[in-house]
């Protein structure tokens, strides 16, 4: 089995190296290509009017000037053109990509990038406790994906979807296993913080006012609230289907 790596936290990020032991565990045939520097935050973008700088750091290793979607299609189409990939992994994110999360994630983007592609896709993200990030818990994803991967490949991914997976924000002997879940809704105030330089030019910061709520049943942000992996399939179709259906009666010509 062919596996291409990817992540939007860049080449060096810490859960990029969780995410190649895993998959060292899964075949011996792994490829890595991730951005050059942090692309969180960058959702499903291409770089379409920049070059794409490929960088080799090793026989098996590429870092690209762009986003992780750049990446995937970089590695599958450009770097493994002759034998592509069967499964593309994507991660491990420092922090879940849960809810609204999985609107903006390079990761999850990542991953949906390879089932555009037609190829079976997985995105990985590690939580953490609020304040800290630098004691981020890589050994819960570390020790539970491999078992786990191999069961969603087993299960199969179909056509036109991706899986998102998320590890909750504790020892792995404290996980309590697996929750298929739905994404979920937590209900951002998007914000602008305005503040001065040291000239006194202003300058601006986006910021999210994370709504303390009870998470919704059944959703990802219960399942890893109760230490459970949150297993979330995402299609690439956005369509409301009953929303299409009603605008179809109430709006079509006879």
């Amino acid at each position: 089995m062919r596996i291409l790596v990817t992540n939007d936290d860049g080449i060096h990020a810490p859960g990029l190296g969780v995410l190649e032991e895993i998959a060292a565990r899964l075949s011996d045939d792994v490829y890595v290509v991730a951005p050059e520097s942090d692309q969180s935050g960058v959702a499903h973008s291409l770089s379409l009017n920049d070059p794409l700088r490929l960088r080799q750091i090793s026989e098996r290793r590429f870092a690209v000037k762009g986003t992780p979607t750049d990446c995937v299609i970089m590695g599958a189409r450009r770097i493994l053109a002759d034998a592509p990939p069967d499964v593309i992994l994507s991660g491990v994110n420092s922090g879940q990509n849960v809810a609204e999360d999985v609107i903006y994630s390079g990761t999850v983007a990542g991953a949906m990038e390879g089932a555009v592609l037609g190829l079976p896709a997985i995105a990985l993200s590690q939580a953490y406790a609020r304040g800290a990030r630098d004691a981020i818990p890589w050994d819960c994803a570390r020790v539970h994906a491999p078992a786990l991967i191999r069961r969603i490949l087993a299960a199969g991914v179909p056509k036109n979807t991706l899986v998102n997976v998320n590890f909750p924000a504790c020892r792995p002997d404290e996980a309590r296993g697996v929750a298929v879940a739905a994404q979920g809704r937590r209900g951002y105030f998007v914000n602008i913080d305005a503040r001065h330089d040291g000239r006194g030019n202003p300058y601006y910061w986006i910021a999210f006012d994370r709504r303390r709520s009870e998470p919704e049943q059944g959703a990802d942000l219960e399942a890893i609230s109760q230490n459970r992996i949150a297993v979330t399939p995402l299609r690439i179709d956005l369509t409301d289907a009953p929303t299409l259906t009603r605008y179809a009666q109430e709006l079509m010509d006879d």
